[in-house]
């Protein structure tokens, strides 16, 4: 890994000219993953020209009565639209190479999913910040010229090109904390910044343009959880230190997404969607219960009575919690937006799973009899516990005791082992994807054939009696599987902490521009005392005193001649003073504003795709037909896929692209395939 900051991403020997990257971030990287990272950022400029380009279309639609032109119109939006799916297939693509994040040694391992980064537009800080600075502070906002270049370096960095390590993680958990701190030192709740985020959906790409800050935190979680999980799938799992490593980096995964959705409940994004991150919170928890599984099974499966019940039921719970991901995908709207490669893997692991928990009860009634120095107690409990209803009604000391029942129950779970492998390799050939990845074909495959083999072993032709339907496994696992919560807090006031102490330089208070007073002792008397930490405050003023003519009770002092003071506290400023001679010296002090004289909150524009729409308070959404603030209506909840939906209503905090009602006169007879019709959709909650 690379140093703390290291030119040009160059050797320490050699001689950078231009730029430099920040440990944990290495820009010049040529893996498959950044060339994927690539590709979904020059699939999501296409989508969004095509979107402009529908958007034109469907305000000349609504504006001409010409059927020539309309004729023409509808045309041109039909081969929009069959463009917008072929890109949004793309990106299904895209989110369906997880062969590329995979370890390269771990070519005998089912293949897990990753996420991909979601990925924004550059942001300039410049401009915004020396004026507020300038405004607010009353500073002159070229000072800290070096510092808002940091912050911009920051961003680009963390946000576009993270390694895939700890070092990555950290790089945008710091930017993360800057943030918080940044909307403290900056974002006042009586203006708006005019600073625009852009983030695009990391499954449909529709791009989401915002002012407020909770879109860029959201969005930056949001990946510090994916890039955990493409952590985790690089891990080489068969390790023992490889699987730890991978289960602790999904479980962390899962911690940050579910922050994520407690935290941020209106992201208008829908990738960050409450229903979204349930599913991805179930996802990220169904594979680490995967990596226990295989962590069980890394030393080797013996072929032992109780070892194999606990596989069992250990596999199991890995069927049962893939399914619980399946049902999840399943369920509109998600279904449109994941991608049917995650959804036939969910489903292949589930029946995979499933049929290895009864490959490993049929072993264990087939091969192992009840000899005279087994524990029959111990057997009949773990037999009982394997079960919700023992099969006909058979009593577990029965089914021990009598070889040809543990023979009928044992072939009835190989048969529904030989079932599920046979099907979970039908859905593996429905999906192109999965078809192409030929480690997972040779695993299912492997896994079929043992069971036919064993299942060859066992059969009589003589033997006419039907087999029974084995009853499902009761799962369970001991293994640790739970969310780990671990966001990284950045301890002090961040890039801009030459400001001084955010508790006192806030955008929530306001300042008076520096004042500076001559000070001259007076007797030896400076007219008042200092209290307070760093800044101290001008307190107890003497009135008959002239030393300090000029000062206000209450006063912070910034600076005592040419040395800055805001971060000094009684004693140090007080050695400053001491030596004052008698011509005195020069002292700068501010006075924090009456915060009731302030005006009220701005009204603000949010855009998107930069686009201007509506112009309404933040978080308010409104009918813009009804003026009447008591016929104020919250607006209805929309589909996120409405293609060639007229959408009438709008949001505050969002925009919604003009759409008409073209669908009844498309020439074709064919139902239009879905995609979001707007940008930023906060109807979709």
């Amino acid at each position: 890994m690379t140093e703390a900051v290291i030119p040009n991403g160059c050797p320490s020997g050699e001689v950078a000219e231009n730029g430099y990257f920040k440990k944990g971030c290495n820009p010049l990287a040529q893996t498959g993953r950044s060339k994927l990272q690539n590709q979904r950022a020059s699939l999501n400029q296409q989508i969004i020209k095509q979107m402009r380009m529908r958007a034109g279309a469907e305000n000349l639609l609504k504006a001409t009565s010409n059927n020539k032109v309309r004729d023409m119109v509808l045309l041109e939006l039909s081969y929009v639209n069959a463009n917008l799916q072929r890109l949004m297939e793309q990106l299904e693509g895209l989110n369906s190479s997880v062969e590329v994040y995979q370890n390269v040694h771990g070519s005998v391992s089912i293949p897990l999913i990753p996420l991909g980064l979601k990925e924004t537009k550059d942001v300039d800080f410049t401009g915004p910040f020396k004026d507020f600075i300038l405004e607010h502070y009353s500073e002159d906002g070229a000072s800290y010229q070096d510092e808002i270049d940091d912050l911009m370096d920051l961003r680009k960095q963390a946000c576009r090109t993270p390694s895939r390590n700890d070092a990555g993680v950290e790089l945008l958990s710091n930017y993360f904390s800057q943030l918080s701190l940044l909307e403290s030192r900056f974002y006042s709740p009586n203006r708006q910044m005019g600073i625009f985020f852009t983030w695009y959906d990391s499954f449909t790409g529709v791009p989401v343009c915002q002012q407020n800050m909770s879109l860029e935190k959201a969005s930056v979680l949001f990946n510090i959880g994916a890039l955990y999980t493409q952590i985790g799938t690089r891990s080489d799992r068969q390790t023992r230190t490889g699987l730890e490593e991978a289960i602790t980096a999904f479980q962390r995964s899962s911690g940050v997404l579910h922050h994520l959705k407690e935290t941020f409940t209106h992201t208008p994004s829908y990738d960050m969607s409450p229903a979204m991150l349930s599913m991805l919170i179930k996802m990220m928890l169904a594979q680490v219960q995967e990596c226990l599984f295989e962590k069980l099974a890394l030393p080797g499966i013996r072929n032992e009575f109780f070892n194999l019940i606990r596989m069992a039921q250990e596999a199991a719970k890995v069927g049962e919690v893939y399914d619980q991901v399946h049902q999840s995908m399943i369920q509109m709207p998600i279904k449109d937006n994941v991608p049917f490669f995650w959804s036939t893997m969910a489903q292949v692991k589930t029946q995979h799973y499933r049929s290895l928990a009864h490959y490993f009860i049929s072993t264990a009634l087939l091969d192992h009899q009840i000899n005279p120095s087994d524990d029959e107690d111990k057997q009949e409990k773990a037999l009982s516990q394997l079960y919700d209803a023992m099969p006909d009604g058979r009593s577990p000391l029965d089914i021990l005791r009598q070889k040809d029942e543990r023979r009928h129950i044992g072939k009835a779970h190989l048969k529904r082992a030989i079932i599920g492998q046979e099907e979970a390799l039908r859905i593996q050939g429905l999906c192109r994807h999965l078809r192409k990845l030929d480690m997972l074909n040779n695993i299912l495959q492997a896994s079929h054939k043992r069971s036919l083999s064993k299942f060859e072993q066992y059969d009589n032709e003589d033997e006419f009696t039907d087999y029974m339907d084995a009853p499902d496994i009761i799962c369970e696992s001991k293994g640790q599987n739970e969310t780990i919560a671990r966001i990284q807090k950045l301890d002090g006031c961040g890039v801009f902490v030459v400001q001084g102490p955010l508790s006192v330089f806030s955008a929530k208070q306001r300042w008076t521009a520096p004042r500076t007073v001559r000070l001259k002792l007076e007797d030896r008397d400076l007219g008042f005392t200092l209290k307070g930490d760093a800044p101290v405050q001008i307190q107890s003023l003497d009135p008959l005193c002239y030393a300090a003519d000029g000062l206000k009770e209450g006063d912070y002092l910034v600076a005592v001649g040419d040395t800055d003071c805001k971060w000094m506290g009684v004693s140090d400023v007080m050695k400053l003073l001491k030596d004052v001679d008698e011509e005195g010296i020069d002292i700068k002090v501010v006075s924090m504003m009456d915060s009731s004289s302030q005006p009220m909150p701005a009204k603000s524009a949010t855009y998107s795709g930069g686009l201007p729409k509506t112009y309404s308070m933040i978080c308010l959404a409104f009918d813009d037909d009804d003026k009447n603030p008591k016929g104020r209506k919250v607006t209805k909840k929309m589909s996120f896929l409405s293609w060639g939906v007229k959408n009438k209503h709008k949001s505050a905090s969002t925009l919604s692209l003009p759409t008409a009602d073209y669908s009844g006169a498309l020439p074709i007879h064919k139902p239009c395939p879905t995609f979001p019709s707007s940008y930023n959709d906060s109807a979709l909650y």
